[in-house]
């Protein structure tokens, strides 16, 4: 005998279409609009086991978002394909579908023990499926014409705000992804390393989309394979070592093809290279950069189907980003790289330079002499040397190259070759300058000259010969004051067959001679004034009585008190020369 249909109170039609539009304007909440849903259905139908499957409209399936009454394990793994089953006619048809006895229904799914009784009705929206509510009894004969009624009227009226709901919580999760991925971009652009960029590409990917295995798999340097450079499986680090020619595999197809490959099934797929048996779908995606591409991003998971375009999308995003980090990261170790030769290289050529500076001053019986150099950057442009010469004879050089750093040290060491060298002959001051001059223009090197004084020191006559090619003139510190000693001439390597003066003095004991470049009288500070000869004059006044070495040190000193920690832009060199009294 058949059991009676489950009924419920017949609720005033009016309040009870009231509540149904109040639910599809109240709220954008997916999980909160299906409760409602469920809440109405119960004031028409009072039921035990109940379900809103939703249409998955990637796959084609119905898929449970709430249930009363079926088992948790039912809920997650029932998928109904459209057309099949009872919910699957109901959506496919568009029509409810009234069961009194699924015993007899050839379409039934069993999913539950002890039901016998089903009504399904489709949820449309704008002539399509979208859903489907569903409910079944355990007794024959349950639902009646008014419960198809009612449920029609609900579902009519909950389409949009399903839909609503769902396009909602689409946005918010597109938008949660941008944001994601934005934060993703700026922790990229940060990392240097390539190393640690491809470790934290992982994490960064974990946070966006689900994977059982990763891999960066980059193009090698012939440009025919890809390698594996880093793997995580279920968040382990593990070593893949099996690289893949380019075109072959899922990997290759996505290097080839430029784009993001989706595989929903790797075992129907002839392209897939077997690397772990546990997979079932797979995504790749290239990395390209400027019509370069540098590798591929390779996900896999063990369930079939499971990457979908709206990961490709992501993922795409993720790896041109990525790809940008890739070629910073490269450059930024290239870079590190040739900083490190260069600056080994620096200390080599400084060392050097060191070693061409007299390690100290001659020692002559009347004349003492302190000399120091300190240049703008790591090398210096400007020199000074000391030549014995026969006779009792002492040569002081004192130059500065054009430019400043290892151009200028790298000339500036053969100009020193080439005093050294010329030396040999015993040259007076005004044939060295000339000599030199003619050396360097048989050896022209572009936009490069050194302005040079060579002085020569006798002990017998006690005179010093000067000759000048364009340093700032020598300043002669007497007790009556300072003054200039005005030796001319054009800087070595500009003119050919170029002529130098020599102008020679007789200091007294307790008289200086100032050799100076032009980094100390050309000094700016910070308000753009030159520190100039006027000043150093000044200076020089006041410690006449002191010693070489102390002359030399309150020139820098006074130097660097004028420009009040600034940092010099060019070499600066001072070579004192004190005469004593003759023994």
């Amino acid at each position: 005998m058949a059991a009676e249909p489950i009924a419920a109170a017949a609720p005033d039609l009016t309040s009870f279409m009231l509540e149904v539009s109040d639910l599809a304007n109240g709220t954008l909440d997916l999980e909160q609009v299906l409760h409602r849903v469920a809440e109405l259905v119960r004031r028409v139908v009072h039921f035990e086991i109940f379900a809103i499957l939703l249409v998955n409209e990637r796959t084609q399936e119905l898929r449970i978002h709430l249930a009363v009454g079926h088992l948790p394990e039912v809920v997650d793994r029932v998928r109904v394909k459209v057309g099949q089953g009872i919910t699957g006619r109901a959506a496919s048809t568009q029509q409810p579908q009234r069961v009194n006895d699924v015993r007899q229904h050839p379409h039934y799914i069993a999913a539950l023990e002890g039901v016998r009784s089903e009504l399904a009705v489709p949820i449309l929206w704008k002539n399509q499926a979208i859903g489907v509510i569903d409910i079944q009894a355990p007794e024959v004969n349950a639902f009646s014409d008014a419960h198809v009624h009612a449920l029609v009227l609900v579902a009519s009226r909950i389409a949009s705000a399903i839909e609503n709901a769902k396009l909602y919580r689409s946005a918010v999760q597109r938008e949660k992804t941008l944001e994601l991925l934005n934060g993703i971009s700026r922790e990229m652009t940060s990392i240097l390393s390539v190393d640690d960029l491809l470790t934290r590409t992982a994490e960064m990917v974990r946070r966006v989309i689900d994977y059982q295995l990763f891999s960066v798999l980059m193009v090698n340097a012939a440009g025919d394979k890809l390698e594996h450079r880093m793997s995580v499986k279920l968040g382990e680090n593990v070593n893949i070592k099996h690289d893949i020619p380019v075109g072959k595999g899922i990997a290759g197809a996505a290097l080839a093809a430029r784009q993001a490959v989706i595989v929903k099934d790797v075992r129907n797929d002839p392209r897939y290279i077997m690397v772990n048996p546990e997979v079932r779908s797979e995504l790749a995606v290239p990395l390209v950069y400027q019509d370069q591409v540098l590798g591929v991003l390779d996900l896999e998971h063990a369930k079939k189907g499971y990457y979908t375009e709206r990961h490709a999308r992501t993922m795409s995003t993720l790896a041109a980003q990525m790809a940008v980090a890739v070629v910073n990261a490269r450059l930024y170790q290239q870079v590190s790289r040739a900083e490190r030769h260069m600056e080994r290289d620096l200390r080599m050529a400084q060392e050097i330079q060191r070693h061409l500076l007299p390690a100290r001053c001659p020692e002559l019986p009347s004349l003492r002499i302190a000399a120091r150099s300190v240049p703008a950057r790591q090398l210096g442009g400007d020199l000074y040397d000391f030549i014995s010469y026969k006779q009792q004879r002492t040569a002081i050089a004192v130059g500065d190259v054009s430019g400043k750093g290892a151009g200028a040290a790298l000339y500036g060491a053969v100009v020193s070759g080439i005093l050294r060298t010329q030396a040999a002959h015993q040259p007076r001051p005004a044939e060295m300058l000339a000599a030199v001059n003619q050396i360097l223009l048989e050896r022209r090197v572009e936009s490069q000259f050194m302005t040079l004084i060579y002085a020569l020191w006798s002990e017998r006559s006690g005179q010093l010969h000067i000759a000048n090619s364009g340093l700032p003139y020598p300043i002669h510190v007497t007790a009556a004051g300072c003054r200039i000693v005005p030796a001319a001439g054009v800087p070595l390597g500009m003119l050919d067959g170029s002529r130098y003066e020599e102008i020679t003095l007789r200091p007294e004991p307790g008289d200086a001679v100032v050799f100076v470049s032009d980094g100390i009288t050309e000094f700016m500070n910070a308000d753009g004034e030159e520190y100039g000869r006027t000043r150093l004059e000044h200076l020089l006044r006041g410690c006449r009585e002191a010693g070489p070495e102390a002359m030399a040190a309150a020139i820098f000193d006074d130097v660097e008190r004028f420009g009040a920690g600034l940092a010099a832009t060019d070499d600066r060199t001072v070579v004192v020369l004190k005469a004593a009294r003759r023994p």
